[in-house]
């Protein structure tokens, strides 16, 4: 399991690490170490890449439209989008979830 996040180094590890998510993941891409950002395909390809993962065997989720969603399904991955409401409801399809606890299930649907 990986994590992409755009955002200067120390700041967004800093975040990561207080929330204590950062065990969870194999691999942390942040835009400012990385020298490129969502939604740049570049960033989405270096993930797969140190995963070893297709992507088509891969899930992302994030909550921003264009720099998570729509720019993981254009490198060919399977997104989900993680409803913000400020951002209204720019997606209709199955793949929307309002709570974390919605993945598992639709993962087995990918």
């Amino acid at each position: 399991m990986g994590m992409i996040t755009n955002g200067f180094t120390e700041f967004q590890l800093l975040n990561i690490r207080t929330l204590g998510i950062d065990k969870y993941m194999d691999i942390i891409l942040v835009s400012e170490q990385e020298g490129i950002k969502k939604p740049q395909a570049e960033i989405f390809l270096r993930a797969l890449e140190r995963l070893g993962v297709d992507p088509k065997e891969s899930v992302y989720v994030g909550d921003h439209p264009e720099n998570d969603v729509i720019a993981a399904r254009n490198v060919g991955m399977n997104a989900v989008w993680k409803k913000d409401i400020f951002w209204g409801n720019p997606f209709k399809d199955e793949h929307v979830i309002d709570d974390l606890k919605e993945l598992p299930p639709l993962i087995n649907l990918l």
